[in-house]
């Protein structure tokens, strides 16, 4: 009912009660209390079931737990920590879903357009970039839900598999067995891919190979924990990767993060003062403003109230806030120069 995404067991100091708490829409709330007489017997069956040594308390273990909710399968990811107050927990929630159609993304109509357009060549790089839990997985599966045709063999390398669609060939990496994403793209090049998704670009040779696929004919996506589309591009020709190369296999960085929406039920529209639109102007910058359309005079704002649908907060659900670098002709030579974040950023912004 409250779509979270991950279940927090936190043991209390002595006879204290343990806290449960779920994390929705990105932030943590509390939602019952376990007695602390209860929590080891909570704690020791969650182990039982994700296969976790119930007699080892003194170190971390991790495993997962494969279950069935109204029908629908579910895995949940289990981790246990040793704290000063006794073993705590976390699930993280893997609901396996279907991917969103493109135009489900909240991307501006420009930047959908671009996208598509990009994605249309036959070969190069694509990046989805940003903070973990920040929808990187699900964009890339609607742009490939957009391209996933009968002509196309698309293969996949994630950890782990969240989303499945059709037409998809689907790997799950193991790094426990060897089965790592490096190893999943060398293996995928000797099975006549058109597309390939790598779930992350964790290090030097996934990214060579990624880039060395793009330029012998295939269409690589990836992603990339890094807080900008410009700050993607100094971190990847850190990691050692041929500027040349890299510049010629990259079609575009799209960075995004995740912002939780009002409720719709309960949402206030209010009329803001000086300051706050002041304050609107400058987190926007001044310059770039007038693009919003927004007439200062006549500006309405909404707040949060709370209310039984949002469970008090005011927030009901997340949505995406992206910003998409394509790597034109220009910005292809200042990335074969090395160029540093700020100038990769002011062209980006010239270039729209």
């Amino acid at each position: 009912r409250l779509n979270a995404s991950d279940i927090h067991i936190e043991p209390g100091k002595g006879r204290e009660s343990t806290i449960i708490r779920m994390r929705v829409d990105g932030v943590c709330r509390e939602v019952t209390r376990i007695p602390a007489s209860h929590v080891r017997a909570v704690v020791a069956r969650i182990k039982i079931l994700a296969r976790l040594d119930i007699a080892e308390r003194r170190k971390p273990q991790d495993g997962k737990i494969t279950l069935k909710l109204h029908g629908k399968p579910i895995e949940l990811r289990v981790a246990t920590l040793p704290t000063v107050n006794g073993e705590s927990a976390v699930l993280r929630i893997l609901s396996a879903g279907e991917a969103l159609p493109i135009e489900r993304l909240n991307l501006a109509e420009s930047t959908e357009k671009e996208i598509v357009r990009l994605i249309s060549h036959p070969h190069g790089m694509f990046l989805a970039v940003g903070p973990t839990g920040s929808g990187k997985t699900t964009t890339l599966h609607a742009i490939l839900g957009h391209i996933n045709t009968p002509e196309r063999k698309i293969w996949t390398a994630e950890d782990p598999v969240e989303i499945t669609q059709r037409g998809l060939q689907q790997v799950q990496v193991e790094p426990r067995i060897g089965l790592d994403f490096a190893v999943a793209l060398r293996s995928f090049l000797r099975a006549d891919p058109d597309v390939i998704l790598i779930g992350e670009m964790r290090d030097r040779e996934t990214a060579h190979i990624g880039i060395e696929s793009s330029l012998t004919g295939h269409l690589v996506f990836s992603t990339l924990h890094t807080n900008s589309a410009p700050e993607t591009i100094v971190r990847l020709l850190d990691l050692g990767l041929d500027p040349l190369n890299f510049s010629d296999a990259l079609l575009g960085v799209l960075a995004q993060r995740l912002v939780r929406t009002l409720c719709s039920h309960c949402k206030e529209y209010y009329t803001p003062t000086e300051d706050e639109i002041d304050q609107l102007v400058k987190a926007y910058g001044p310059d770039l403003f007038t693009e919003s359309g927004i007439n200062r005079a006549e500006c309405q704002l909404c707040r949060p109230v709370g209310c039984d649908k949002c469970g008090g907060t005011g927030y009901k659900g997340r949505t995406g806030i992206h910003e998409l670098l394509v790597a034109t002709n220009p910005m292809k030579q200042r990335i074969a120069k090395r160029a540093d974040v700020p100038e990769i950023r002011a062209l980006a912004i010239q270039e729209g």
